[in-house]
């Protein structure tokens, strides 16, 4: 008999906890401490700061998670302390810090930290970092003071800046609220600012030791790192601006429009073709509207992989969209065309290509030399004499900072495409659903250097299919939230298919051409399989079942080309929504992003008989052990206006109004 799912499994697929930290108060200031660093930095309920840190990275940019010890928090009624004592270690390498904080109450507030290396610590980054927000952010003004006492008025940046818009800085002020400002000053290091959007962070980061030193590098064993970080506030402003939490979410559905639910389809990783093969009953059902394929010499990939392709495209009734890896400098062309003599020879019919050079799989830093890589328009041009019926893209195939930094010739193209990740910097919770706010960035900045070139993205899911900025993903053999882990036990979870319907919903407003995200099986997966690494609740199941996402993409691929209903959230950072109308009437999908239950106010709806179903904790393993069943549990609402939603469900509502 299977184990009954426990609610953090069902949620987000391990017993981990992911608690929110504690509010501390000092004045007109509020912030939140979450694990010795402070988040969500407010005055008179307006966010400031979106966090302050000090954070331990390795050499692959994989962030520590330092044990804390000796921690005391005092909160006074005119402001408060707190202090602690981290240690970062692992195998032959050690790091321990101190640190205080201050908030005082007149709002300004205080972090310092010493950290000593018990060891000679490897390291591609150790100090402060400091992130604004996006909101009230982007595009207003900040005033720079440089290291060298030169001041300079500027913007934070509307498009996204693929180099640093702020370098050798020692303070940043800006006006967060009429008539007052904050003011953030670093001291201990030379501190620079990237535009954080890059990776889908919903934030601008301020950091130590500038990129354009080599990296990763070694702290000696002995000698202290002293860095600090003081916030204060000049101007008054009158209270309020905090949203109460209690209130409920507006959903309000407008007209129907023009543009249609873009293609919805799945990465297809070569090692997950067989076992995409043994669940194809699952496969099909799920109907992806393409399949995108990958294809590495490096790797040795050859007809095996191609007919593997060949069998679930055809069955399934996707089309294939090949992502080529170019090892070759010079002779590129012979490489494709060698490649095409296989792909003919498979039967594979390819609905579009992508190539990719080698060098541009791996991440350039601002200033940095860009691999060496064959012109990218000969490139493209022998592409199209290899495959000359097949639409072409290029790109990159990881993230969109990549493409940012390494601008395509897309005139040479039929489409540009980057995939995305939301685990590179920060793996709590809230810092993932958040990185759907910076989406929509992207793509506006994107289409300031493709101009009208069609724009795709994916595969993308929660964890990442490659680690551009090192050797290779970190590992995760706890089953926790970690960044850059190809396995992260949220894709199993609710949390999972709330985090798809987001990302999805967030692209469908946007005029990208098609989404593809995660893959069948494996650890973006969305149909379990047995696996190297524990899968808690699943591994107790026989084969075959499915994790909460299956049912987004398998309901969602059958609204592609139906037309988009205008969906606005009063408050997507909790609730998200996306609808549209085809013959028999409309459909609609609410996610709710947060931990916590939402009320939600549908306004809007056209008349007709309405039936719904939600995947929440309750239904969680119908939906898992009977996905036909699951899919077959719609029931007419009584009041379809008035939606409740657990923490990370998704509900789906169809009204036949047709």
């Amino acid at each position: 008999m299977p184990t009954k799912a426990s609610r953090a499994i069902k949620l987000c697929g391990t017993e981990q906890p992911d608690v929110a930290g504690r509010s501390l108060t000092a004045g007109p200031l509020s912030v939140e401490l979450d694990g010795g660093q402070l988040r969500y930095v407010k005055v008179y309920g307006v966010e400031v700061l979106r966090a302050i840190g000090f954070l331990v990275r390795d050499e692959n940019w994989g962030t520590y998670i330092p044990a804390l010890t000796d921690l005391k928090v005092d909160q006074r009624a005119d402001g408060f302390s707190v202090s602690y004592h981290a240690v970062c270690r692992r195998s032959g390498q050690e790091i321990a810090f101190d640190s205080k904080i201050e908030g005082r109450s007149d709002g300004s507030l205080s972090f310092s930290a010493t950290a000593l290396p018990k060891t000679d610590f490897l390291t591609a980054r150790t100090g402060f970092v400091v992130l604004h927000p996006l909101k009230g952010v982007v595009g207003n003004k900040v005033e720079i003071e440089h290291a060298d006492d030169r001041t300079e008025s500027a913007k934070f940046p509307e498009l996204i800046n693929p180099v640093q818009p702020f370098l050798h800085v020692r303070s940043m002020t800006h006006e967060f609220a009429p008539g007052v400002k904050a003011a953030v000053r670093f001291e201990g290091d030379t501190w620079e600012t990237e535009d954080h959007r890059n990776w889908t962070d919903a934030s601008f980061k301020t950091y130590v030791r500038p990129l354009a030193l080599p990296w990763p590098y070694t702290l000696k064993a002995g000698e202290p790192v002293r860095q600090s970080v003081t916030v204060t506030l000049s101007g008054t402003a009158g209270k309020g601006g905090a949203m109460a939490n209690a209130r409920s979410v507006e959903v309000k559905l407008g007209a129907v429009g023009k543009r249609t639910l873009q293609l919805v389809g799945l990465g297809m990783p070569p090692e997950e073709i067989e076992p995409a093969i043994r669940q194809l009953d699952l496969l099909k059902r799920a109907a992806p509207k393409f399949l995108q394929c990958q294809f590495d010499p490096r790797e040795h990939h050859g007809l095996a992989q191609l007919y593997g392709y060949r069998v679930l495209c055809e069955q399934t009734a996707a089309e294939c969209v090949l992502e080529i890896v170019i090892e070759s400098l010079d002779d590129y062309a012979a490489e494709l065309k060698r490649l095409a003599v296989l792909v003919r020879e498979s039967g594979l019919k390819l609905a579009a290509i992508a190539v990719c050079p080698v060098g541009d799989l791996k991440s350039v830093l601002p200033g940095g030399p860009r691999p060496p890589a064959p012109p990218l328009d000969k490139l493209y041009a022998a592409a199209r004499e290899a495959f000359p019926s097949v639409r072409l893209g290029g790109g990159m195939f990881s993230f969109f900072t990549e493409l940012n930094r390494k601008h395509p010739p897309a005139k040479l193209l039929d489409f540009a495409m980057n995939a995305t990740c939301p685990i590179v910097h920060a793996a709590d919770d809230r810092s993932v659903m958040e990185t759907l706010e910076a989406l929509p960035y992207q793509v506006t900045t994107a289409r300031s250097f493709i101009a009208k070139t069609t724009y795709r993205i994916g595969p993308s899911g929660i964890g990442c299919r490659d680690n551009p900025h090192g050797k290779t993903y970190t590992p995760n053999p706890n089953n926790e939230r970690i960044c850059l882990v190809k396995m992260d036990p949220r894709q199993r979870g609710l949390f999972g298919a709330a985090w798809t319907l987001g990302y999805i919903a967030t692209f469908a407003r946007t005029d990208v051409e098609a989404i593809s995200v995660g893959s069948p099986t494996g650890p973006r997966g969305i149909i379990y399989r047995k696996s190297d690494h524990e899968q808690p609740y699943f591994d107790s199941l026989s084969e075959p079942a499915v994790y909460p996402a299956y049912h987004v993409i398998s309901g969602l691929t059958r609204g592609c080309g139906q037309h988009l209903v205008s969906s606005d959230s009063s408050d997507p950072a909790r609730v998200q929504c996306l609808a549209y109308r085809g013959r028999r009437g409309t459909t609609v999908w609410i996610a709710n992003l947060t931990a916590q239950e939402q009320t939600v106010s549908l306004t809007g709806l056209p008349g007709g008989s309405a039936f719904g179903t939600t995947l929440d904790e309750d239904s969680f393993e119908k939906a898992a052990t009977d996905p036909i069943g699951f899919q077959s549990t719609y029931r007419p609402l009584k009041e379809p206006s008035k939606v409740k939603l657990k923490a990370y469900a998704v509900a789906i509502l169809a009204v036949n109004d047709a």
